[in-house]
């Protein structure tokens, strides 16, 4: 591929720059600019060369302020050079005059690389793991002086330099030094701060000048619909949360309780005038009411930068920024720093899987398919109209991984849900014959994408115990929460989308009705161990006509909310860790939509306070009661008690762990009271009453059996006799035996 000249000889010991040289640094084409700009030896002395724009005069000095030589001007377009009274090689700075008036700058060009060989060989080798400590903007001290510097893996570009208002969007002015061997482009610019918008400017392998690119490892953005990213200072938050983490370092996650309440920090509330909050007003409003809720895990949809509202931040742009529109990252560190001292921990919904085509982003990032594939077959994904990332080139890989790394240690979460892997693992999702390229093997299986997702997460548990990654994929592809020295894809849990997708169109089914579709409840059982599952009743099925869950409960408004009721005590005592979307843990009735907020005034109706109250009831019994956790992901803690008893649409289990009680679920899911109902029980005593979905405190007609029922071992079999509300879900702790 032609690189633009990229030589500059110093025409004897004058040190005058070459005529070609100059015009190229002036026209902005020159592939080098490090071999004529700044410090130069010629001869026995040293001279300086600099391409300062609209300066008639420029003086050259020392960082201390020794004056060292007047630069003559040899282009009009502001190109100068001069010898220098100094005796070594150093940094320089000009002060430069015109009619107007007079400034000063540091030259950036009389200044060494800041990276080296050790990080070229392994960003060539994919296997840097600290990249976001390399490339993208960083204030740093750098051979005396403060400022920024730059890095941008661009191989194909012929030129690439960092632009901004403080160059007036110019090109020409701070073009970048090229790596050679890696593709990567670095500069450092001293005397540039904090707050700073900035994008690179790229001209393409065929000469032609990009759009202007957002930096892929900006730590900041500005506010939509600007696109810029912004140079953002290190970050200044102080940790308090050693506690929490150090609690999750040690658990195994699958036998711990983990309620998590999945939010869209854009409408979960907003101001009164309808503006967002910021992290600090979420951290003031949010963590409390998930901690009396009794949520162990806030999730966030994708809160890194992303250009359009209703993409829900699916569509990111920038990775490695959290978004700007609740503020400024420290922002979003002192809302997970808050949260993991209240105990309660944070997960981020993940984006590997495709980027949008929005032309500041990254597709055609150097003029040519560089993090996308080039075959659309490949690389462009008919779903969402985006680009899909080449998970089979290495820098590509290193860039996601240490974009995963990067949120565990910068930010302290506890875990990331990972997007759309099913589109990730197979070549033909979406499409039809001819439309996908078969791997390898001949076979549908995307195995670099297998790879990808098995480095990320060796990486990630390997660097940051403590955390979880969990995975929303839809097919039965093998052992995806199993590890990879197993074969496995290495996640620590996976979406249980069966388990959502049958008991939601079981409940849509009047009653009388439900005895036909029995096994849409019991079927799932068959499965529910095969993988480590979390049971989701997400964003996903309450948006785009589908109604939420109150709206998809069969019946009148009462039966609604008793069902929903029964429904979400039918789910907590079901094996598998809980996830439930904002708004549907008191009942919303509206769809939901990312431009308003959550409709909170439905608290102050009894139905929807019921359903609140029955789901922070719920929490506490689940997080309080090892037999309904301690294993969610083993089949030694469940057994059916009533599997088959379709005319009445009831079902039964029994949930158990070592160090805990015995809890009998009883669902009946028809409204009519069942009475007399014999519930065999595994031990023969007290089992007392701990949640009673349709209690009246509730909203629910009160039923129930005074707070206990007792087990005998009488008539062939331990059971005990009781009386099923309509529509609900009753527990039962086993608390004495009957020979006390």
């Amino acid at each position: 591929m032609r690189k633009p000249r990229a030589t500059a000889a110093t025409s004897g010991p004058d040190g005058l720059a070459p005529a070609g040289d100059v015009a190229a640094i002036v026209a902005g084409t020159h592939g080098d600019p490090f071999a004529v700009l700044g410090v130069h030896e010629a001869g026995k002395g040293f001279v300086a060369r600099c391409f300062v724009p609209n300066a008639e005069f420029v003086t050259a000095y020392t960082l201390t302020g020794k004056e060292v030589g007047e630069l003559t001007r040899s282009n009009d377009a502001g190109f100068f050079e001069g010898r220098l009274s100094i005796r070594k090689r150093q940094p320089l700075r000009y002060h430069a005059k015109n009619a107007g008036g007079d400034w000063w700058l540091t030259d950036p060009y009389s200044f060494g690389p800041v990276l080296g060989p050790m990080d070229d060989y392994y960003m060539a080798e994919g296997s840097h793991l600290r990249l976001f400590d390399k490339l993208g903007a960083h204030i740093i001290e750098h051979e005396g002086a403060t400022g920024v510097h730059f890095a941008v893996w661009a191989p194909n570009a012929r030129r690439v330099s960092v632009v901004g208002a403080f160059n007036d969007w110019d090109g020409r002015r701070h073009t970048m030094r090229d790596r050679k061997d890696t593709g990567i482009w670095e500069l450092f610019i001293p005397d540039l701060g904090a707050s700073q918008p900035y994008k690179f400017e790229i001209i393409g392998p065929d000469g032609v000048r990009l759009p202007l690119k957002a930096d892929p490892f900006a730590f900041e953005s500005e506010l939509r619909p600007a696109t810029a990213s912004v140079t953002a200072p290190p970050m200044a938050h102080r940790w308090g949360d050693e506690a929490h983490r150090s609690f999750w370092q040690k658990a195994d996650p699958r036998r711990e309780a983990i309620s998590i309440y999945e939010v869209h920090a854009g409408s979960w509330q907003r101001r009164d005038d309808g503006t967002f909050l910021t992290w600090d007003e979420l951290a003031a409003r949010l963590i409390p009411y998930a901690v009396d809720s009794g949520f162990t895990h806030i999730e966030f949809l994708p809160i890194s930068e992303h250009p359009y509202d209703p993409s829900w931040g699916y569509q990111t742009t920038g990775l490695y920024a959290p978004t700007a529109r609740f503020g400024d990252p420290d922002g979003f560190a002192r809302f997970v720093d808050g949260a993991h001292r209240a105990g309660v921990g944070v997960i981020l919904d993940w984006v590997p899987a495709h980027f949008p085509v929005d032309e500041h982003g990254l597709v055609k990032f150097d003029g040519t398919a560089l993090y996308e594939h080039a075959d659309p077959r490949q690389g462009f994904h008919p779903d969402w109209n985006t680009a899909i990332y080449n998970f089979g080139r290495r820098e590509v890989v290193s860039f996601l991984v240490n974009n995963a790394l990067f949120w565990a240690e910068k930010y302290h979460v506890d875990g990331l849900r990972v997007d759309a892997v099913a589109s990730m693992l197979y070549l033909d999702y979406s499409r039809k014959a001819g439309e996908w390229i078969p791997n390898e093997k001949g076979g549908r299986e995307n195995l670099q994408a297998v790879s990808f997702l098995q480095k990320m997460n060796k990486e990630l548990y390997g660097h940051h115990p403590g955390v979880m990654t969990i995975a929303e994929e839809s097919t039965s592809w093998p052992k995806v929460s199993r590890p990879v020295h197993e074969g496995g894809l290495g996640f620590g849990f996976k979406w249980n989308m069966g388990f959502m997708h049958d008991t939601l169109e079981y409940l849509s089914k009047e009653p009388i009705y439900r005895k036909h579709h029995h096994n849409e409840i019991t079927f799932g059982l068959i499965y529910a161990f095969s993988e480590n599952f979390v049971l989701p009743l997400s964003h996903d099925e309450v948006v785009h006509g589908k109604g939420t869950l109150l709206h998809k409960m069969a019946g009148d408004d009462w039966q609604k909310f008793a069902t929903l009721r029964a429904y979400y005590a039918f789910m907590w005592g079901y094996p598998g860790k809980k996830l439930l979307f904002m708004g549907q843990e008191f009942a919303q009735r509206r769809e939901w939509s990312e431009e308003r907020a959550l409709d909170w005034n439905l608290l102050d109706f009894a139905p929807h306070r019921g359903v609140w109250q029955t789901v922070r009831d719920l929490n506490y019994l689940y997080r309080s009661r090892p037999a309904l956790h301690a294993r969610d992901c083993e089949p030694e803690g469940f057994s059916w008690l009533i599997v088959d008893d379709r005319d009445n649409s009831v079902f039964a289990w029994l949930r158990s762990a070592p160090d805990g009680n015995p809890i009998a679920v009883i669902t009946n899911f028809t409204p009519v009271p069942r009475e007399n109902y014999r519930v065999p029980l595994p031990k023969a005593g007290e089992w007392r009453e701990i949640i009673n979905t349709d209690a009246a405190d509730y909203g629910g007609s009160g039923m129930g059996n005074g707070g206990m029922v007792v087990a005998s071992g009488e008539g062939g079999g331990t059971s005990a006799t009781m009386l099923l509300p309509p529509l609900s879900t009753i527990m039962l702790e086993f608390v004495a035996d009957e020979s006390r």
